[in-house]
């Protein structure tokens, strides 16, 4: 039997898109081995739950690739890109290089999860060793279980289980140097087409992020050194810069979620007096880890309603309602201002994403997945968990939900979490010159203090497509009709 002491270790790269706090390429290096990175763009997969990623994540992740590309050549090794089904692309590269091991950071999706069980199998058959490690959870789906071995929908008590279970281990350090495998021909970036040329709509993203793991790191640190103070009452403020904006890195792997949960309790331990704002901060962090865990269990979680009553809940078909929420045409501004923001930049604020689903699922009657659909192509962070659980949640539809009859009101929203209006006017600056009295709510404004503004409803900026108040009760009837059956 040929000696197989040094032949190469490929670490595939999935959604995890670091050098640090990687236990796959951590594990890799420690062999002494050569070592193949690779990363396979895999649209093949046709599992329940599969998705192809949306047109501003795949943007973000062409940044995100080139960046580890760079970081690997630092080490001494390229990254390569091979395109198709992962499960048959590696064994056939296994052979192709000589390799003797494959190591992975497992992603708790059914998908990947069948993806990854196909490969071991075919790696198995070919007398290679495949290792798969700890995916980017603070705890695995398996280890939080109702005593009927069910996981848990609701996020208080889901919560406190992970934080009883202690800290997660500490973050790994990047390798400081890796042996470099056999030449290898693969895919150009280029070639996998991610990013868009006709028309080139990725101007604002481009102005609004660095994707990349250095990047991640830097924002992290600039987070907790700058804003994690007052982070529980800034979080929901539009108009300032109160969160981390870490959620992309996040997403791509470019950052742990255990090197954040490391890094903000250090920064508590420093600054004893911010630990309340960096509890909510990790609790963010935890619904995260409560929308993976409901993925887990629920697969189609992005077509499914958790609660089956929503199954016969009676949704409008309005395309025109759809186009002018989509485009930020509502009549509403601060609806207008963050779908607005959502396509410049790919992201929206947390708060802004509520009162906007809100606004599409109750005032316009519009299913849910019509929203989430959206967001899914327009959001550089797209999480397969958080954008359906979140979506859910605002329904009524999901998890430890917020009851249907909570329809939120876009003027007291704008008037309390952007009282001067500054967020509209960035983002709606037909509107800039109205007084904050009347920006969210022009159509009160006397026709003088329009013209003044240089404001004309239903030429420069629309009339509501919805009454709130008639559109409210509208979503009340909709809703007994769906608890009367």
């Amino acid at each position: 039997m040929a000696d197989r002491s040094d032949a190469p270790c490929i670490v595939w790269f999935r959604d995890d898109l670091r050098l640090s706090d990687h236990t796959a390429l951590h594990a890799a290096a420690r062999t002494g081995r050569p070592v193949i990175c690779l990363y396979v763009f895999d649209e093949t997969l046709r599992q329940p739950g599969a998705r192809a990623i949306g047109g501003a994540a795949r943007w973000w992740l062409a940044q995100s690739l080139r960046a580890l590309n760079k970081g690997l050549a630092t080490l001494g090794v390229p990254l390569l890109l091979r395109k198709g089904s992962a499960a048959t692309i590696i064994p056939k590269l296994a052979g192709e290089s000589g390799a003797g091991a494959v190591f992975w950071n497992t992603i708790a999706q059914a998908p990947h999860l069948a993806t990854e069980r196909d490969l071991t199998a075919a790696l198995c058959d070919l007398g290679n060793e495949a290792q798969a490690f700890a995916g980017d959870l603070l705890a695995t789906p398996e280890n939080v279980r109702t005593k009927e071995g069910r996981g848990l929908r609701v996020f208080t008590p889901f919560w406190r289980r992970v934080q009883a279970m202690g800290a997660p281990p500490s973050p790994l350090p990047a390798p400081t140097h890796l042996r470099a495998g056999p030449s290898l021909t693969g895919e150009t970036l280029e070639s996998l087409r991610l990013e868009p040329t006709r028309p080139d709509w990725a101007g604002g993203l481009r102005d609004t992020w660095t994707p990349g793991e250095s990047a991640a790191q830097m924002r992290l640190k600039d987070f907790l050194g700058h804003r994690l103070s007052g982070y529980t009452g800034d979080r929901d403020r539009p108009d300032r810069d109160g969160t981390s904006g870490l959620s992309p890195h996040l997403r791509f792997g470019e950052v742990s979620p255990c090197q954040i949960w490391h890094a903000t309790h250090f920064a508590a331990a420093e600054h004893p007096a911010q630990a309340s704002d960096a509890d909510k901060f990790l609790s963010e962090l935890g619904w995260r880890e409560f929308c993976r865990h409901l993925l887990f269990d629920v697969p189609d979680l992005d077509t499914r309603n958790l609660q089956p009553s929503f199954d016969a809940f009676p949704w409008r078909h309005d395309e025109v309602a759809l186009a002018a929420w989509q485009r930020g045409q509502t009549g509403y501004p601060i609806v207008d201002a963050g779908m607005r923001q959502l396509w410049h930049t790919g992201v929206m604020h947390n708060r802004v994403r509520m009162v906007v689903a809100s606004f599409l699922v109750k005032h316009l009657l519009i299913d849910w997945r019509a929203g989430e659909k959206w967001f899914w192509d327009t959001l550089v962070d797209a999480d397969a968990g958080s954008n359906p659980a979140n979506w859910q949640w605002v329904a009524g539809s999901g998890a430890d939900a917020a009851p249907y009859f909570r329809v939120f009101n876009p003027m007291l929203q704008g008037e309390k979490f952007d009282p001067d209006g500054s967020y509209v006017r960035r983002w709606v600056p037909e509107l800039a010159g109205l007084p904050k009295k009347l920006i969210h709510q022009p159509w009160e404004a006397a026709p003088l203090e329009l013209a003044g503004a240089g404001v004309t409803l239903g030429k420069t900026y629309p009339h509501p497509i919805v009454d709130h108040r008639k559109g409210r009760e509208r979503a009340l009837k909709a809703y007994e009709k769906v608890r009367a059956r």
